[in-house]
């Protein structure tokens, strides 16, 4: 076996606290992890595999006999699972024609009697043993390798998180994760449940211009105060967003409200209009606000919102230049095309100076938006990502969801979306300039499409997230339209050069 760093004793007063262990390590589990159990019988290897394999096909009366008998049992769940007991294996051959290192490549094992099996105990990279505690009861020690480390130290943090605040034994369920770092869970209390939001604060990353690092360029949220401050801020202006029912700051975790599953999507994925204009009307409304920089967190504690200024622009731009471009064409962009590329968007950026600016959360799309079907007015538009939220173009947030980059938004359905939000803010606001508008909307489009296209590639090739690639299509449709504009001309001559606009390439893998 390599090398373990054992991470933690957890003590087991009863088989419901075993359960719980398995509960909480189904959470953090990916292809590849194998999970050796040491422990006499009766111990509770199977107790915690069964909590574990339950949690994971989110079904609380699956069937998970022991595998005495049959050595090995797979399930089907949020990942493959398969379970192997090894006490009756005659021969240690047998492990290969059992499917060990096939199991291990298509998800996660956990083996009963590892021990028996020298290949299997070389494997495993986490490690639990039951055994008696000094005072006569259970216990756990819990041992991890290499990524498997931070992983299991995490999910045991939040379980002692959820212990602090007097939520012991509080059953935990995979909700979502999304593209970036954070992760979510659902925790049920007694009256429905909570989400929590695992976040927890992030390096910078190296510096690749001016000494500073991309999350630092572009504004991006490197811990959970940021979500803190705008969620206390949309809250009190009427706004439907989660409330804080318990943080810690420090290590990035919070639990808020659960606002449901109800998406602004038909059950066949395409967008519903009628929901899709209560968002832009709820933007509209929020853009009509008057939002300062400087937002209070607690105490005296403040986060400040930084402007979406030209450098952050340019610099989620040239995410198209290193990883699009590449991906696409097969080759990296030479000096004379960049030098094109930052010239024609820096004339962009120069021309949209005076875009009228306000709040934007920068990722207003269906993934992020909760329909709340029983609410009226703005609260029926529940808000969840907004940790990124600067103050800029306020058309940025109306680009990025009347061309939603995970939906296929045809163009009528873009048009009467665009048009909707400019009569509302009309009727609010006289001085209100539709024509600016609609310059600042097709720059802010066609600025966002680029970023998301960089992004897509970059989370396929550098994130192993390869399902991404399914929407570029729908963001190159979006980046024609949007280049269509006199403004973008400069730009739309560049990338028709590529290719990635004028004709059927996307990427070579889209």
């Amino acid at each position: 076996m390599t090398a373990l760093k054992t991470i933690k004793i957890v003590e087991l007063a009863d088989v419901a606290a075993t359960e719980r262990l398995g509960e909480d390590l189904s959470l953090v589990l990916k292809p590849g992890d194998v999970i050796a159990l040491f422990g006499d019988l009766g111990a509770g290897k199977t107790s915690l595999v069964r909590a574990a394999i339950r949690a994971l096909t989110e079904d609380d009366f699956h069937e998970v006999p022991s595998p005495t008998f049959t050595l090995v049992q797979s399930y089907d769940g949020r990942i493959r699972t398969s379970h192997f007991d090894l006490y009756r294996l005659a021969d240690e051959a047998e492990v290969a024609e059992l499917g060990f290192e096939e199991a291990a490549a298509a998800g996660a094992v956990f083996v009963e009697w590892p021990q028996r099996v020298v290949s299997v105990l070389t494997r495993a990279n986490v490690a639990i043993e039951f055994r008696t505690s000094a005072n006569g009861g259970r216990q756990a020690a819990v041992a991890a390798s290499g990524d498997a480390i931070e992983r299991i130290e995490r999910t045991l943090e939040i379980r002692d998180f959820l212990v602090s605040r007097d939520l012991p034994t509080n059953r935990r369920r995979h909700y979502t994760g999304d593209a970036s770092s954070r992760r979510y869970e659902r925790v049920e209390v007694d009256d429905g449940s909570l989400v929590l939001m695992d976040s927890p604060p992030q390096p910078d990353g190296p510096p690749i211009r001016g000494g500073l690092p991309y999350s630092r360029l572009v504004h991006l949220a490197e811990d959970v105060r940021p979500f803190v401050a705008v969620s206390r801020a949309l809250s009190k202006a009427g706004f439907c967003a989660p409330r804080i029912r318990e943080q810690d700051l420090e290590r990035g975790l919070l639990l808020v409200s659960d606002l449901g599953t109800k998406s602004v999507l038909k059950e066949d994925g395409s967008p519903d209009p009628e929901r899709y204009r209560a968002a832009v009307e709820c933007l509209a409304r929020m853009h009509s606000g008057d939002w300062p920089h400087d937002l209070p967190i607690e105490g005296e504690a403040i986060h400040h919102v930084a402007a979406f200024d030209i450098n952050a622009m340019m610099t989620e731009a040239e995410l198209l230049l290193d990883w699009y471009v590449p991906d696409a064409l097969g080759r990296v962009a030479t000096a004379d095309e960049r030098e094109r590329f930052y010239e024609a968007w820096s004339l962009v950026f120069d021309e949209i100076a005076d875009a009228e600016t306000n709040l934007v959360l920068r990722d207003f799309h269906s993934p992020n938006i909760i329909w709340q079907p029983n609410a009226i007015g703005v609260a029926r538009i529940g808000l969840i990502d907004f940790q990124d939220a600067l103050i800029g173009p306020t058309a940025y947030d109306v680009a990025s969801l009347a061309q939603d980059a995970r939906v296929n938004i045809p163009p009528e359905l873009e048009a009467s979306l665009v048009s909707t939000y400019v009569a509302a803010r009309r009727a609010g606001n006289p001085g209100f300039k539709p024509f600016m508008f609609e310059r600042d909307y097709a720059v802010m489009a066609a600025q966002r499409a680029t970023k998301v296209l960089g992004i897509f590639v970059r989370l396929s090739v550098r994130d192993q997230k390869p399902q991404y690639r399914r929407h570029i299509p729908h963001v190159t449709g979006y980046l024609g339209r949007a280049l269509d504009h006199p403004t973008l001309a400069a730009v739309k001559s560049l990338y028709a050069d590529w290719g990635i606009v004028g004709s059927k390439l996307t990427s070579r893998r889209a």
